[in-house]
């Protein structure tokens, strides 16, 4: 949820206002995970997930916000009638970081992903303008793809922080145990298991773009400049068969750039063919 650079070709594309407000967001979610990542210990970051609870309370009408993040959002609440139940939905989602260093089944992981991802997703296709319902099923599961993406990306990075994201079913089907990853060596067993989770975030890649609604796709064309980057990513992953361990893989800027000017062009030839298509 970081404003970083893969993210930052996404915002360019966006008109003034659009951008700001999706920085703002952007600033507020990861002030939220960060009241997690950074806390000394769980007990202080209990009482951090409980501030920021409230701050969205106060986002939504129950006084004026405390945090800089806060006051900053709340007239982009207003001026975009952003929905309560995504920020809500966020800050349960990291809270389970809290309670859950592993997961038991896909279906878990799913719940998590649905409350640190898509409901990100949700809040910017508001930002949008993109009403339609069908726009909703496309960030929830673009907001699968990407995080199913990082978790593939990231498993060194977690097990140094001691979470694994990766089902725990998954890890008995394909007879690997978190000390096989912990050994950063990409056995047969290893590799099974993580094509496995790179055929599925391929699977909900294919299921956003299924849903994504051709009336709206002008309006979500910075949603799919993350997504052609992200998928990059997981491409990459294929790539180096499965490394995930030597180091972290990340797109390059002129890579990010083409993919970024490439979606852009072809979101704006879409638009065009479908505003000669609506007068005909």
């Amino acid at each position: 949820m970081a404003r970083d650079t893969s993210f930052s070709y996404s915002f360019l594309v966006l008109p003034d206002a659009q951008r700001e407000a999706i920085g703002l967001v952007w600033d507020f979610c990861r002030a939220v995970d960060d009241a997690v990542d950074e806390a000394a210990d769980e007990t202080i970051a209990v009482v951090e997930i409980g501030k920021w609870r409230a701050e969205v309370a106060r986002l939504f009408g129950a006084g004026p916000p405390l945090t800089p993040q806060g006051r900053n959002l709340k007239p982009i609440v207003a001026a975009f009638a952003l929905s309560r139940q995504p920020f809500d939905d966020l800050v349960d989602g990291v809270e389970m970081d809290l309670c859950h260093k592993t997961y038991a089944t896909f279906d878990e992981l799913a719940g998590y992903c649905r409350r640190v991802a898509s409901t990100v997703g949700l809040m910017c296709i508001e930002i949008f303008g993109a009403r339609d319902s069908r726009s909703r099923d496309y960030a929830f599961n673009l907001g699968l793809a990407l995080q199913l993406t990082n978790i593939i990306r990231d498993v060194a990075v977690d097990l140094k922080n001691g979470r694994v994201y990766l089902p725990q079913e998954d890890l008995a089907r394909f007879a690997v145990a978190e000390s096989d990853l912990r050994a950063g060596l990409v056995t047969p067993a290893v590799r099974g298991l993580l094509a496995h989770q790179c055929q599925r975030a391929r699977q909900f890649y294919i299921a956003a773009a299924q849903a994504m609604p051709h009336a709206e796709a002008h309006k979500l064309v910075a949603a799919e400049i993350m997504g052609g980057i992200y998928f990059e990513i997981l491409q990459r992953i294929e790539r180096r068969h499965y490394d995930v361990f030597t180091e972290v893989i990340r797109v390059p800027k002129a890579v990010r750039a083409r993919i970024a000017l490439t979606i852009w062009a072809r979101g704006q030839l879409s638009a065009l063919g479908y505003r000669l298509f609506s007068r005909a």
